[in-house]
């Protein structure tokens, strides 16, 4: 039997809409990484971007366990010498709750061109509008 390798050329994308209200953070990022890396696919191949189009509604309302409101925190330095800020989870969620699912995600993509192009393919929303009615995407749940 020979093994099956996709060509870039035959992959077939579907757009997928998954809601986040009430999913703990850690595992949803896991079934996106997954569906943007086309690892839930059978014609999954590492090296060829396989995966389909995720659409993600309801950021501000995906769960934290635990502590993790007060105890998680977000950091970012503009590489000036008073540029280094730390941010916890709450604050996070009130200002930009989209950061936390695109930085949970982005975790567990490969780095590189096609790490980069996959992540490309994910759309994160506040709320639960998106203007992705045209594609006819399907909902997942998890």
């Amino acid at each position: 039997m020979k093994t099956y390798l996709a060509k870039p050329g035959e992959i077939e994308r579907k757009h997928v809409v998954v809601d986040a209200a009430g999913i703990p953070l850690g595992r949803l990022a896991v079934k996106i990484a997954n569906c943007l890396r086309g690892k839930d696919r059978p014609t999954y191949t590492p090296h060829v971007d396989t995966g389909c189009f995720v659409i993600v509604i309801n950021a501000e309302k995906v769960l934290l366990t635990g502590s993790k409101d007060t105890g998680k925190t977000y950091e970012s330095f503009s590489g000036y010498r008073s540029g280094h800020k730390i941010l916890t989870a709450d604050v996070v969620r009130a200002k930009n709750p989209i950061r936390m699912i695109k930085e949970a995600v982005w975790g567990m993509l490969p780095k590189g061109r096609l790490g980069r192009q996959q992540y490309s393919k994910m759309k994160v929303y506040a709320g639960a509008e998106h203007p992705h009615a045209a594609q006819n995407p399907e909902t997942v749940k998890f």
